[in-house]
């Protein structure tokens, strides 16, 4: 088994607390002028409780389960995910990964992705498939 890892087992969760500087940040960064995310006004004015973490840095989020849990021998080769509830600034984002299949070379593993809010709520779930670099 790939690092005495077997299908169940959880990597260890990463945490995320988003400012609105860092959402801002990312939104220059990745050229993404949607004022949800870094004017709070306008995201009040939307209905929002604060400006929203973007559906990438959610996706960036649980894939560093995977790659902070597995060492770096194992790349991560597809992902899928889908945002099913958004996040403000302050919010508190615990992202998780189960294996849910290890192929039979022991040179792929499958997972379950997740990321949840402080209050237990599903911001995202997803798929990745991590492989041993040759």
């Amino acid at each position: 088994m790939p690092q005495g890892l077997k299908v169940g087992d959880f990597l260890p969760d990463v945490v995320m607390q988003p400012t609105p500087l860092q959402l801002f940040r990312y939104s220059a960064v990745t050229w993404n002028s949607h004022k949800i995310h870094f004017d709070a006004a306008w995201a009040a004015h939307e209905g929002h409780a604060g400006v929203l973490v973007h559906s990438h840095l959610h996706a960036a989020n649980a894939l560093r389960v995977l790659t902070a849990g597995l060492s770096s021998e194992w790349g991560v080769s597809a992902a899928s995910y889908k945002i099913v509830g958004p996040a403000a600034a302050g919010s508190t984002l615990t992202a998780t990964a189960q294996i849910t299949a290890i192929s039979v070379n022991d040179d792929e593993m499958s997972f379950a992705l997740r990321e949840t809010d402080e209050h237990g709520r599903l911001c995202l779930e997803g798929t990745a498939t991590a492989r041993l670099r040759t």
